[in-house]
C-alpha cells in the first residue's frame, strides 16, 4: 500500500527521495580523522549520556515523569543522512495525505509544478550540506521500530560532534551532555504531547493543500509584494529574512497562516530546548557557559560561502529561531514558572502565535488571565 501511494506521490510532483540520498551521499565529505578507540569511546559516551540527559530534562521541565527512558542511536554521517530522508519522506506523505483527506482544493495537483527528481536533487544538496553540519536530531516522524515503541527517533551525529568539540576547545563529557540535554528535550516535547506531531504534519499539509502549482497565480502576486517591501508592511519577515522573507510575501494569506503556525511551533521548540540545556547547569555541565558562548559564536560565524548557504537554506533564520524562542521560554518561566510555562502543552491553543512569541507577556495574559 505504501509503494502506491509512493508511486502515486511521484506522479504529481513529490520529491524522489531515492535520488536525494544518492546525490548527498557524493557530496558528503568524510568526517574527521580519530582513532579506532577515540570513535569507540565517544559513542559509548553519547549512549550513555542520551539516557542521563533525558532524565535531568524531566527534572527541570516536569514532563514526561511515566516515560520509559531509552537511549539514542549513534550514527555516522551516512546513517543520519538514510534516518533523515526516511523521516522527511514520512512527514511528507503524511501531510499530503492530511491535505488531501482533509479536501483541500486542487489536490489532485499537488505539488505538480515539481518536478520530483529536480526536487529530488536539490533535497540532495540541502542534505549534503547539513550532513557536516547537524550534531544531532529527534525525528518525530520516524517510523516506529517495534510495536510497543512510539514513533520516533534520536540521532547523534559522532563525527560532527567531534569535529565541534574540537574546533570549540570544551570538554569532551560535558559538551556531549550538553547536546544530548538538546535533543533529549525535543524527544520528550513529542513524546509528552500527544497531540504535537498531528498538529505539525496537519500545518504541514495545511501548507501543502494550499499549493495550487501555478506559476502565473504566484508571479501575479509580485507587485503586490513589492509594494509591501516598500512600505514596511511585510509583517513579522525579520524572523524569516532573505529568500524565505520573500517567499511568504508571495503567498497567499491561507499559505501564511499555515507558515505562521509551523515557524511558532519550531520557534517555541528550539528554544525550550535551548533554555532547558542551559538551566540543567554547571552542576550537570560545569563547562556550560563556556560552550554556550562558544557555540553561540560558532553559530554565527563562517567563511563567505557558508553564510551565503545559511542564508539560501534559511539556517540564519532557525539561529533567531533559538533566541527568540529561548527569550520566550525565559520571560515566561520567570512569570509563572515552569508549571505555568507548561500550559503550552496542554492543548493547541495554547500554543503562542508567532506574534506572541516577541511579546511573551501577551501570551502570559491570554493564558494565565
Amino acid at each position: 500500500m505504501r509503494d502506491e501511494r509512493a508511486a502515486a506521490g511521484a506522479g504529481s510532483g513529490t520529491i524522489d527521495w531515492d535520488l536525494a540520498v544518492g546525490t548527498a551521499a557524493r557530496l558528503l565529505g568524510p568526517g574527521p580523522e580519530i582513532s579506532r578507540a577515540e570513535a569507540d569511546s565517544a559513542v559509548a559516551s553519547l549512549r550513555e549520556y542520551s539516557v542521563g540527559a533525558e532524565t535531568h530534562v524531566r527534572e527541570v521541565t516536569g514532563l514526561g515523569a511515566e516515560l520509559p527512558v531509552r537511549s539514542g542511536d549513534v550514527v555516522d554521517r551516512p546513517g543520519w543522512l538514510h534516518c533523515a530522508s526516511r523521516g522527511l519522506a514520512e512527514l511528507t506523505e503524511t501531510a499530503v495525505e492530511n491535505a488531501v483527506s482533509a479536501g483541500a482544493e486542487r489536490s489532485g495537483e499537488l505539488l505538480a509544478a515539481v518536478s520530483s527528481r529536480g526536487a529530488g536533487l536539490q533535497a540532495g544538496v540541502v542534505l549534503a550540506y547539513l550532513g557536516s553540519k547537524v550534531l544531532g536530531q529527534y525525528d518525530p516522524f520516524a517510523p516506529a521500530v517495534s510495536a510497543d515503541e512510539d514513533p520516533g527517533r534520536l540521532l547523534l551525529v559522532a563525527p560532527n560532534i567531534v569535529t565541534a568539540q574540537r574546533a570549540l576547545d570544551v570538554p569532551e563529557r560535558d559538551f556531549h551532555m550538553w547536546v544530548c540535554l538538546h535533543e533529549s528535550t525535543h524527544r520528550l516535547q513529542f513524546n509528552a504531547v500527544p497531540w504535537l506531531r498531528e498538529y505539525f504534519a496537519d500545518s504541514v499539509g495545511e501548507l501543502m493543500g494550499e499549493m495550487d502549482g501555478s506559476t502565473g497565480e504566484m508571479l501575479s502576486r509580485v507587485p503586490a509584494a513589492v509594494r509591501e517591501v516598500r512600505s514596511g508592511r511585510s509583517g513579522e519577515a525579520d524572523t524569516s529574512p532573505g529568500v524565505l522573507g520573500l517567499v511568504e510575501l508571495l503567498q497567499t494569506p491561507q499559505q501564511r497562516a499555515a507558515l505562521d503556525r509551523i515557524i511558532a511551533v519550531s520557534t517555541l521548540l528550539e528554544g525550550h530546548a535551548d533554555h532547558v540545556m542551559d538551566a540543567v547547569g554547571p552542576r550537570v555541565v560545569p563547562s556550560v557557559r563556556t560552550i554556550r558562548e562558544r557555540f553561540t559564536r560558532r553559530r554565527a560565524g563562517g567563511g563567505l560561502l557558508d553564510r551565503v548557504l545559511r542564508s539560501l537554506l534559511g539556517m540564519d533564520a532557525k539561529i533567531k529561531q533559538y533566541a527568540k524562542g529561548a527569550e520566550f521560554t525565559r520571560h515566561v518561566v520567570d512569570t509563572v514558572g515552569m508549571d505555568g510555562f507548561n500550559a503550552v502543552w496542554s492543548r493547541p491553543d495554547h500554543l503562542p502565535t508567532r506574534a506572541e512569541l516577541s511579546a511573551p507577556a501577551e501570551w502570559v495574559r491570554r493564558v494565565h488571565g
